[in-house]
């Protein structure tokens, strides 16, 4: 199999994974879901030349930032999948092992925790969040999910 088809299934895969977590998260403890339309915001706003946000909330809507952030969602999957493979190798597409998986995913939730959550008015690992420990904590379990997504996507398409 083609090995950028691959790791697009690979990168998509994972990220429903990590979408359809968050449905559940959602129905069974009431932890709502991310927005990604505040991404999409976020992205649109640095385009224009602005970073950071006190509050993404209150900055002003975007026409098409939904589409934007979940575009930016998956993505940023796709990409987080070709890390994976640029650090462990094409070994790994034909072997897929748990381990680099789970490394990369838990790996990723350095981008929000220094980059997105200060940018967006949250504060550097959702420090000025409501309940920043809670916050943290479902980041690195959801980041974990979609460790163990990369894991199950590439074990699936060794059954193709």
């Amino acid at each position: 199999m083609n090995t950028l088809f691959s790791i697009i299934v690979i990168g998509i895969g994972a990220t429903v994974l990590m979408d359809l977590w968050a449905i559940v998260r959602k129905s069974l403890w009431g932890i709502p879901t991310l927005n990604y339309a505040m991404v999409g915001r976020w992205l649109a706003h640095i385009l224009n030349g602005q970073f950071h946000h006190h509050s993404i909330i209150d900055s002003p809507q975007i026409p098409g930032e939904k589409i934007i952030g979940w575009a930016a969602h998956y993505l940023t999957g796709i990409a987080f999948a070709v890390i994976l493979v640029a650090l462990f190798g094409l070994p790994w597409l034909q072997q897929p092992t748990i381990g680099p998986a789970l490394f990369v995913g838990i790996s990723t939730v350095v981008i929000p925790f220094f980059i997105m959550q200060p940018a967006m008015g949250a504060g550097i690992a959702a420090c000025k969040t409501a309940k920043p420990h809670s916050a943290r904590l479902q980041s690195l379990i959801t980041h974990a999910v979609f460790g163990f997504g990369l894991y199950f996507s590439g074990w699936t398409l060794q059954l193709f």
